[in-house]
């Protein structure tokens, strides 16, 4: 049984994002090798190469394009980064200006990922968990301690 999860994101931000907010993101994505204020802070999207356990690589990119920023991402995360995940995802909502799924999460456990939707016009994201027979909105990154 392995506790690694993958998540996708693929959304885009409009180009009236400020700077400090880019620079924040290209932090994450380890374009930076700025100290965080935070010590116990590290950046969230930034693993690169080959992927251990969920197969394919690990990605992540920024760039500005027609629409403002585009970004993607592709990462094997643990429960133990849930929290600092959850409010990325939940800044990147409040952000993006993409209507509807911005990425998907999988527990390696799964066939079928849940899929992260946003609601730009609230500035919001849940999850939507599509099991067979099933579908159900919930936390938008769990809390693996709950």
């Amino acid at each position: 049984m392995s506790d690694f999860h993958e998540l996708q994101l693929t959304l885009d931000l409009p180009d009236s994002l400020p700077a400090a907010d880019v620079a924040l993101l290209r932090w994450h994505l380890g374009e930076k090798n700025e100290e965080s204020p935070d010590p116990d802070a590290y950046p969230l999207l930034s693993a690169r190469g080959p992927a251990a356990r969920i197969g394919g690589t690990l990605v992540g990119d920024i760039q500005r394009g027609e629409r403002g920023w585009a970004l993607t991402a592709r990462q094997e995360v643990h429960p133990d980064e849930f929290d600092e995940l959850r409010q990325l995802v939940e800044w990147l909502a409040a952000r993006t200006s993409t209507f509807g799924t911005i990425g998907y999460l999988r527990s390696l456990e799964r066939d079928v990922p849940d899929v992260l939707v946003a609601d730009p016009a609230a500035g919001t994201a849940h999850r939507l968990t599509l099991q067979p027979g099933r579908s159900t909105e919930d936390q938008l990154i769990p809390d693996p301690w709950s």
